[in-house]
């Protein structure tokens, strides 16, 4: 897979820190995501069922609805990767991801259903990353208002750290510490 340097601040909006954070910065960020994807499959699967649709307080979304909300969310940002690698000029609106969740009907899928899904989108968003033009990295384009600018370098990071992100909170909030 190819290599993908980091992006460096002003690539990014400034809330996307937290999940550059998360991630290495050896450029690797392909591999990581079938990595990350690995992962996530591994520790969902070694849940018990009745986890899944626990939600550690009123308001928040279940592990399901959280596994949707991380395909959405990718979807949606590997779109915009494509839409600014195209060079794309007029401003990509956001989305609620709150809707979004409360309309996935996720606890009501069925897991094996949710990771095929996940497996298709991330295969997909690998492939877009692999078959871009090198100068397609450094373009940057526009969401809602400058605040959400973004180099399609950034939105590949975007996605695996913001995977990364729910992952945390699943482990932190969801699941017994040992």
């Amino acid at each position: 897979m190819r290599i993908i340097q980091p992006p460096q601040p002003g690539e990014y909006p400034p809330y996307a820190i937290m999940y550059m954070k998360l991630l290495p910065t050896d450029g690797l960020i392909l591999k990581h995501l079938q990595d990350n994807f690995d992962m996530v499959k591994e520790l969902i699967y070694s849940l018990p069922e009745n986890m899944l649709y626990h939600r550690y307080a009123p308001g928040k979304w279940s592990i399901k609805e959280t596994l949707v909300h991380i395909i959405d969310d990718e979807r949606i940002f590997a779109y915009r990767a494509l839409s600014f690698a195209r060079n794309e000029k007029n401003n990509l609106i956001g989305f609620d991801q709150d809707s979004y969740a409360t309309y996935s009907d996720a606890d009501n899928r069925a897991l094996d259903n949710i990771f095929e899904e996940y497996k298709a989108v991330r295969r997909s968003t690998i492939a877009l990353f692999n078959g871009l033009p090198d100068d397609a990295f450094d373009r940057m384009g526009h969401g809602t208002g400058t605040a959400n600018d973004a180099t399609v370098r950034a939105l590949a990071y975007h996605i695996a750290g913001h995977e990364l992100h729910h992952v945390n909170i699943i482990k932190d909030k969801y699941l017994e510490r040992k």
